[in-house]
């Protein structure tokens, strides 16, 4: 029999597993990642935001105050800006696994608005053994997110545990 359940099995047979991340070893002090492609935000990306997390601040879906207000349209949630900034970074810094262990010096700098493309950048600026567990060390990076003029609309400090290679 060679329906769908053969046809998924040859594919599964010649898939390659990808790694993802990387291990705490291939971090070091002054290492910068330049992020992947970046993500045009949309009018209806701000909508939902907004809605969903109830940032109900007129200037992020009330053109006519935000207009008033002096700006060009609806600001995008300058948390939506954070959270595509961050999930920029995820490849990079902390898909390989690791506690989350938070966010420092959050700033923002411009509005963006819908149609603006964010793309992101980080630097190691600290790598540690964890003292508390041997599998992980503890890496800080400084993250920036920058609009399609490569003006910085955002920064961050963020710390995960990152495995260490043998534990991987």
């Amino acid at each position: 029999m060679n329906g769908a359940g053969g046809d998924a099995e040859a594919l599964r047979a010649r898939a390659v597993l990808w790694r993802k991340g990387h291990s705490f070893e291939e971090f070091t002090r002054g290492r910068v990642f330049v992020h992947h492609w970046g993500r045009t935000i949309t009018h209806a990306d701000n909508t939902i935001f907004t809605t969903l997390t109830l940032h109900y601040n007129p200037r992020y879906f009330n053109a006519e105050f935000a207009r008033a207000e002096g700006h060009p349209d609806v600001v995008v949630c300058p948390m939506l800006v954070f959270n595509t900034v961050f999930g920029l970074s995820v490849q990079d810094l902390s898909e390989a696994g690791g506690m989350f262990l938070g966010i420092e010096d959050l700033t923002f700098y411009e509005p963006v608005y819908p149609g603006d493309t964010l793309t992101a950048s980080s630097e190691v600026v600290d790598c540690r053994e964890s003292k508390s567990d041997e599998r992980h060390g503890i890496v800080t990076w400084h993250t920036r997110g920058f609009n399609q003029r490569k003006a910085q609309v955002v920064d961050f400090r963020r710390t995960n545990l990152v495995r260490k290679e043998r534990f991987r």
